[in-house]
């Protein structure tokens, strides 16, 4: 796949992170935000509740409307996480952590995004489909779960020597 340079306000750190990185990286404000999603739907439900009775037993909605909030908070707190990862909002801490992350990583010989067992197509596929879909968690929630090599980073500032091309030997 060609790469492709990024233009971001701060350090591009992934532009398609593991979802398993993007949760590791939350920030106590990621979370702050998943408990005031979690409680602002049941809460709304409820002040229209107050305001305009039906007379219905409400503990059954209440507890669906905890469930949506749950995962509408959880959704909103990965976005504000995934935005982070690609440089769309102040980033420093996140930076430095995957720099000393992955330097780590390279130090050891492992691979810097994990290993995978898929062949590149499947690889190349997920990363593809997984491509800025934070932005679409309106209309599908989408995450990658695939280890693929696509990151839009380049992988020398970790430590990592480019392996010579096939022209080049």
């Amino acid at each position: 796949m060609p790469d492709q340079v990024v233009e971001t306000p701060y350090p591009l750190i992934d532009s398609d992170p593991h979802a398993g990185r993007v949760v590791r990286y939350f920030r106590p404000s990621d979370y702050a935000a998943w408990a005031a999603g979690t409680a602002a739907f049941p809460g709304a439900f409820y002040a229209l509740e107050v305001a305009d009775r039906t007379r219905a037993p409400l503990r059954v909605p209440l507890r669906i409307c905890t469930a949506l909030g749950f995962v509408g908070g959880f959704l909103f707190a990965y976005q504000r996480s995934s935005l982070r990862f690609w440089g769309w909002t102040e980033n420093k801490r996140e930076y430095d952590r995957d720099l000393a992350e992955l330097t780590q990583r390279a130090r050891e010989g492992k691979p810097l995004y994990g290993e995978s067992n898929d062949p590149a197509f499947v690889q190349a596929a997920a990363h593809r489909n997984s491509l800025f879909s934070q932005i679409k968690f309106g209309t599908i929630p989408w995450f990658n779960l695939s280890n693929h090599p696509y990151h839009g980073t380049d992988s020398a500032k970790y430590g990592v020597k480019s392996t010579p091309s096939s022209s080049e030997q």
